[in-house]
């Protein structure tokens, strides 16, 4: 009984760490991914870039 409490306290409290770094993330502007939007097909989705038709 007290390991499966402790074993949900750390399962929550890693999600609130990856929760709370996303939110930081993406009040600094950051992408999500981690990758350069360059080459992502999403970009538009993500920041409004105007991506140009030939």
């Amino acid at each position: 009984m007290v390991a499966t409490i402790i074993l949900a306290g750390i399962i929550f409290g890693f999600m609130a760490f990856v929760i709370g770094k996303q939110i930081k993330k993406a009040k600094n502007g950051e992408s999500g991914c981690g990758c350069g939007c360059s080459g992502c097909s999403s970009a538009n989705a993500c920041h409004g870039i105007k991506i140009k038709q030939k």
